[in-house]
């Protein structure tokens, strides 16, 4: 008979819940503990979910030798010492977006994880999304031609963070798919921002991505806008798709529109763009809760050995775009380059972890 997973989340406060619903709604694991410094939220999801455990010692959960996987889901700053934890005490671990505070300490992680044979996953979850899902086919099947440039919107009021700008909140979301779509690294991040609530913690910020090809994209993140707004456009040289995430129905949306460059033309008279406008469509999909499917995906991938489509070196990948986007906003919005070569990130991380360990 195989084994069911034993499944414990630490940080209850306002992911953790979810988290937990999701695992416990899954046949092949048991939502085993829930840990948190508070007594109160652990008395609330007591009362909700009696069978669960709750802790409020991580050290002791830890300790529990029937518990095989551990979720992170609380406030970023505690994700590696956290995460650290649980791959030493010989967990399978699962860590909230972002994967860390910095490269380095997701270099580490990842390192621990693979010297232990133990699964690391980060949570990106729009990746698990059906729509995303239906993008990414549209895109390699060549639907749309070669991308030219996305442009991710993701605005809300609130929730305001202490610990982390805005670009470390929100911009993963939108990073994690873009990196997803364009299936190559970005070559350089330009930010900039502004703090107007909390002094140096910027609650608005705008991002370039730089990539091969004078190929872009562009993610504006804001906790200071009226209406809550999720929403990218996917720009290609045939046709481009509008994704809305808040739209209930039809949140694809795909423009058989494009302009064209002539290819000669012997006087400026002659010379005319020529715009194509044909129809709107929205394609079929199919509706499903991507968290869990997330969390199932997790699971599937201990039982049977398998590298998590958001891996600890996919969460690394949105963590080095994140610490450039924070010195390219000291440096005033200046461009911050980015490794390509394995060799590059290899030999970065490496200086990075001897850096860090001093």
């Amino acid at each position: 008979m195989e084994k069911i997973l034993n499944v414990g989340v630490v940080g209850c406060g306002y992911w953790g819940p979810n988290l937990i619903r999701n695992f416990r709604g899954l046949s092949d694991c048991r939502m085993k503990t829930m840990c948190d410094l508070s007594e109160d939220r652990l008395k609330h999801l007591n009362s909700l979910y009696p069978e669960i455990e709750a802790e409020s010692s991580y050290e002791k959960m830890l300790k529990d030798s029937d518990l095989d996987v551990v979720v992170v889901a609380t406030a970023v700053k505690f994700h590696y010492p956290l995460a650290k934890a649980s791959l030493l005490a010989g967990k399978h671990t699962f860590i909230e977006k972002p994967l860390a505070s910095s490269s380095a300490q997701c270099e580490e992680l990842i390192e621990i994880a693979e010297k232990q044979g133990l699964v690391l996953m980060v949570g990106h979850t729009f990746l698990y999304s059906p729509p995303i899902q239906k993008i990414k086919e549209i895109v390699d099947a060549g639907d749309i031609g070669e991308i030219r440039y996305i442009s991710a919107r993701r605005l809300n009021l609130g929730l305001f963070q202490k610990d982390i700008n805005v670009a470390w909140d929100l911009a993963p979301h939108d990073i994690s798919i873009i990196l997803h779509i364009m299936g190559e690294r970005p070559l350089s991040v330009n930010c900039t921002g502004n703090a107007h609530v909390t002094p140096g913690v910027e609650d608005v910020t705008s991002m370039s991505l730089q990539f091969k090809n004078e190929r872009s994209a562009i993610i504006q993140s804001s906790w200071l806008d009226p209406r809550k707004i999720r929403e990218m456009t996917i720009v290609g040289s045939k046709r481009m798709i509008v994704y809305d995430d808040i739209s209930a129905q039809e949140k694809i949306k795909i423009f058989d529109t494009r302009v064209e460059r002539p290819p000669h033309y012997d006087t400026l008279a002659e010379f005319h763009y020529a715009y194509h406008y044909g129809d709107i469509y929205s394609p079929y999909v199919q509706q499903s809760e991507p968290l869990k499917t997330e969390c199932q995906h997790f699971i599937d991938c201990i039982k049977e050995g398998k590298t998590p489509l958001t891996s600890g070196m996919k969460g690394m990948e949105v963590v080095r775009i994140l610490e450039a986007s924070s010195e390219s906003l000291k440096k005033g919005g200046a461009a911050v380059g980015l490794p390509q070569s394995e060799e590059q990130l290899n030999g970065n991380m490496s200086s990075e972890v001897e850096s860090s360990t001093g």
